[in-house]
């Protein structure tokens, strides 16, 4: 595994861009430093990596995760995000306590909404006791990042979308002052009014919710 790391760690330094660096540090209000590498070229040295060490053909690789976690530039964190939805399918029920712990660290928004409607979403479609044995208690947590978990992990499922389920968190978080969480339910309301229009609206008309998240929740409706 440390062999993974270290070709990795070496195409991505070899592409070092100290001048887009800068940026990129900014644009993410300086919570985590940078390679300067842009997304187009990073998805390119992903694809050659994957090649080379055929690592997707193995079985999913914890460890080789939290390695890239520990990695102190953020490119680290999104190729892990890269691994973990190319290994949707190989992901157990096992698995969905280290899913809490990646949420949990190094949080932000670029992490959260990767994690949460894609391995959690997808964990949680295939064993949903998760739903009442963990994801009930991220929607009133003191971290606000599982709440924002806990309000998307349903964003991908369109019709089998548990709406009962997706508005009793949206109340439960309703009064927050918080930009992600207001962000985070309109988001997840404007999702759904994709596939049920009739229901989000009525939804949006009853409950009491932050202008932000009514003009989020409402683009999609007439």
């Amino acid at each position: 595994m440390s062999s993974n790391i270290e070709l990795l760690t070496k195409k991505f330094e070899e592409n070092r861009n100290q001048a887009e660096a800068e940026p990129m540090k900014k644009y993410m209000k300086g919570h985590f430093e940078y390679l300067g590498i842009k997304s187009p070229l990073r998805k390119e040295l992903e694809k050659q990596f994957f090649k080379e060490t055929g690592i997707l053909k193995e079985p999913f690789n914890k460890e080789f995760v939290k390695a890239l976690w520990e990695k102190e530039e953020r490119e680290y964190q999104y190729t892990a995000l890269t691994y973990l939805e190319k290994s949707l399918n190989k992901l157990k029920k096992a698995d969905f306590p280290f899913m809490e712990q990646l949420l949990t660290r190094k949080s932000w928004w670029d992490t959260v909404d990767a994690i949460a409607p894609k391995p959690v979403g997808k964990i949680a479609e295939k064993f949903p006791e998760v739903i009442t044995e963990t994801i009930d208690d991220w929607a009133v947590d003191d971290n606000m990042w599982l709440r924002r978990a806990a309000l998307l992990f349903q964003l991908k499922y369109k019709g089998k979308t548990n709406d009962a389920l997706l508005y009793h968190y949206i109340r439960q978080n309703a009064d927050s002052k918080e930009f992600f969480i207001q962000k985070a339910i309109g988001w997840a309301l404007r999702e759904y009014s994709k596939t049920n229009p009739a229901s989000v609206k009525k939804f949006i008309e009853a409950q009491p919710l932050a202008p932000l998240s009514v003009r989020e929740g409402s683009k999609y409706l007439d």
